[in-house]
């Protein structure tokens, strides 16, 4: 996805959703005295899933809590997405929930509502040089880790490994590729021997960048797509390929696309993080930031790992996220 300019404080990229009208009893428990609270969400790019499933859970949760969301969707485009929460700041909106759309210039919008002193609540996603009141993601780290211990156990810690990385720099793709090469690290004759990256972790981009690595190297019999849009490209390619042996395909996420791969075997195994349970946790943060609370500084949550053995928990994640 090519970055498109920014529009100073677009206005028409949000989308406001007025939850509090049919709550007013809640809306004074939620703020505190009466106090009305807006939340601005500031979303990396609606297009995919797993940013979705976060928006849905923000709206689900502050429609219990009687409180008002406006939604904005930077597009992938981190530009775009400083005019969008400078137009917050603009609304003087209570708190903001921040998805940051890459790592270049993550940190000028959470430095821009400190000024303000609007309280922001990172989710899967962090500005090192400027974190927010608290962090909410999937330790990453450990997920990731728990991954290539299963990836050794399948491949008794042999093989050829393709890895289709995120977007570099951002918090999922530095700390889901620390932690795989955790697990590597204890098995070396599993080795890496061909890595891309992605700047929008897309299933074409992931096909493309599978496609380059069969070619470069026709004997790798392990693909890693750091999401699980890029595993199913990577999944793509392998089949048009017609590898032999098949090699594991593995993703990470575990949105919807990617439970439906592993319930029908496409794809191996992923890491179903809790984004429902994340989109919750964001606006009870909000909440209590803005009544002046304190929260931790980190919520980090575990991941389940799925693979295509347990057909009934992917169905039963598809039917239901956590």
């Amino acid at each position: 996805m090519k970055p498109r300019k920014a529009l100073a404080f677009s206005v028409a990229a949000l989308t406001t959703i007025s939850l509090a009208a049919c709550n007013r009893g809640s809306s004074s428990d939620a703020a505190g005295g009466g106090k009305k609270i807006t939340i601005g969400l500031a979303v990396a790019n609606l297009q995919a899933d797993f940013f979705n499933q976060i928006k849905q859970a923000v709206s689900a949760e502050a429609a219990a809590k009687g409180v008002t969301v406006v939604v904005s969707d930077a597009g992938g485009d981190s530009a775009r997405q400083v005019s969008q929460i400078q137009d917050f700041i603009s609304r003087s909106v209570s708190a903001i929930i921040y998805i940051p759309a890459g790592a270049t210039a993550a940190g000028v919008p959470v430095k821009a509502a400190e000024r303000a002193k609007i309280p922001v609540i990172n989710v899967d996603r962090n500005a090192p040089d400027a974190p927010g009141k608290t962090f909410i993601a999937t330790d990453s780290v450990a997920a990731a880790k728990q991954l290539g211990d299963w990836v050794i156990k399948q491949t008794s810690g042999k093989g050829n490994v393709g890895i289709i990385q995120g977007q570099i720099g951002t918090t999922p793709q530095v700390d889901r590729e620390k932690g795989f090469r955790q697990a590597l690290a204890t098995a070396p004759n599993l080795k890496v021997v061909a890595e891309r990256p992605t700047d929008d972790w897309s299933q074409e981009k992931g096909f493309a960048n599978a496609q380059d690595m069969i070619q470069a190297h026709p004997d790798i019999t392990v693909f890693w797509g750091q999401a699980d849009a890029m595993a199913l490209g990577a999944a793509q390619a392998a089949a048009n390929a017609n590898m032999n042996p098949k090699p594991l395909v593995l993703g990470f996420d575990g949105d919807k696309a990617g439970l439906q791969a592993v319930h029908d075997g496409k794809v191996n195994a992923t890491m179903v993080q809790q984004t429902q349970l994340m989109g919750r946790l964001a606006v009870d943060s909000a909440i209590n930031l803005v009544n002046g609370k304190t929260v931790p500084t980190q919520q980090l949550q575990t991941a389940t790992l799925l693979t295509d053995k347990d057909k009934d928990k992917a169905a039963e994640f598809i039917a239901k996220h956590p």
